[in-house]
């Protein structure tokens, strides 16, 4: 991470000439803009920038679409404000000269933009704060590299690409060795941005890899993984391939995106979770677990946001499909692993399409709800929970988004500004897609019907 100071001595030394100030939007991207580092530092410090409120009122092509009430039309569209977060300032190894730091969003009369990814899970820590709490998060993003640049991808639809590996390299040194000049750029130029990274690994589908990072605080655990993704596109880009986190981009197994979950004391980092009950659980682990459990269905929504993100859940692919808890069960929703200090949650619903600060700001919405209410956990799925029966993961985004606005918990947890917000999101996708004829559609029934 980069001090104020040291910034003022790179630009004067002529080593940074832009800043890049950016937030990350509802669809998770990072969005803002490219100023001279010499405005940053003389201007923008002190007085801000601003950014046109519609862009957490529009869909993934930045249309403009209705149904937003903190954005239209008939509001004006007018502007928020960019509160730069100094303890995100970094440089970007990928693009020279260059720094980044993240920003908080404001409005005009500085109240904070409720419907801000980043406002919505710093409203989940800060009731963690008020317990002495503060929550301890990873992430886990897998992604599919191919051999051909963006634009050859779009040019050709999308099909045909060339993945970087033609076969399942699950940890094999081999396959990820054929992809390490592109790995080892992402893993050292992450490192060069502040972030910790522990590892890279092949997975199951072809050109499919993971790289993992240490986990942090929540907030800063999602600033990172916001960074993450567009820098290793961009990275890609430069090295003339394309690498996509969608949730499922064709038949073979799809991006997970599994998020790990503890609390900690904020005084002496003294683990919550962990304990002498069940499972080495304590009681308040055991509460913060059933929440997960109690509240998956009706949140799965901040899981999976798009029409893409439920092709995942399909039997024996270690995408759940059932809302089971197990010890060390990659077959259920919510795994337990780790012991003692480690111990932890991982949601294993989110795919690599996910709003990290969304779902980790479910997650302890979740947490908070089991422990306030004294859940108790039913016992742990002990097989293969894809044949459990039993209440299923919402098998579309139309099912999760009914759920969510019907539900009494997330309007607790968010408010309703909030639970409007991302339920109009998930309407707009649906009637966007609803409306678009497939190549599926005109293969069935072009001729033969």
């Amino acid at each position: 991470m980069l001090e104020l100071g040291r910034l003022r001595e790179l630009v004067q030394a002529r080593e940074v000439d832009t800043v890049v100030v950016a937030f990350t939007d509802m669809q998770g991207r990072l969005a803002g803009k490219r100023l001279s580092a010499r405005f940053f530092l003389e201007e923008v410090l002190e007085h801000h920038t601003e950014a046109c409120d519609y862009l957490l009122a529009v869909d993934v092509d930045l249309n403009t679409v209705d149904g937003y009430d903190m954005s239209s039309w008939d509001r004006g569209y007018g502007d928020f404000v960019l509160h730069a977060d100094l303890r995100t300032l970094r440089l970007v190894p990928w693009n020279p000269g260059t720094a980044l730091v993240l920003a908080d969003l404001r409005w005009g009369d500085d109240r904070p933009v409720a419907a801000s990814p980043r406002q919505i899970l710093k409203a989940q820590t800060d009731r963690l704060a008020e317990r002495g709490w503060t929550a301890m998060v990873g992430t886990e993003l897998e992604f599919c590299v191919y051999r051909d640049t963006y634009e050859d991808a779009w040019q050709r639809s999308y099909r045909d690409l060339t993945p970087a590996n033609l076969y399942n390299v699950d940890y094999s040194i081999l396959g990820t060795g054929r992809v390490e000049p592109l790995l080892r750029r992402i893993r050292n130029e992450m490192a060069d941005a502040g972030m910790y990274v522990e590892s890279a690994k092949g997975e199951c589908n072809l050109g499919q890899h993971e790289i993992a990072f240490r986990y942090d605080e929540a907030v800063r655990t999602c600033d990172n993984h916001s960074v993450y993704k567009t820098g290793a596109k961009e990275i890609a880009a430069q090295e003339g391939m394309s690498l996509t986190f969608m949730a499922k981009p064709n038949a073979r197994e799809g991006n997970s995106c599994h998020i790990h979950l503890s609390l900690r004391q904020q005084t002496d980092g003294h683990p919550l979770m962990a304990g002498t009950g069940a499972h080495g659980l304590s009681r308040l682990g055991i509460q913060f677990v059933a929440g997960q459990l109690a509240a998956l269905r009706e949140f799965t929504l901040l899981y999976a946001p798009n029409i893409n993100s439920y092709k995942r859940y399909q039997p024996g692919t270690f995408a759940p499909t059932a809302v089971e808890w197990g010890v060390d069960n990659r077959t259920c929703a919510l795994r337990l692993v780790g012991h003692g200090a480690g111990l932890r949650v991982e949601n294993r619903v989110p795919g690599g399409d996910v709003n990290p600060y969304l779902a980790v700001a479910g997650m302890i919405g979740a947490g908070l709800y089991g422990m306030d209410h004294w859940l108790e956990l039913p016992d742990p799925c002990r097989g293969n929970a894809y044949e459990a029966g039993g209440r299923h993961v919402p098998t579309n985004l139309r099912e999760a988004l009914e759920l969510w606005e019907k539900s009494a918990l997330a309007l607790e947890v968010f408010g309703a500004e909030v639970v409007e917000h991302y339920a109009n999101a998930a309407r707009v996708e649906l009637a966007a897609f609803d409306a678009v004829v497939t190549d599926w559609e005109l293969f069935r029934g072009f001729e033969r019907m």
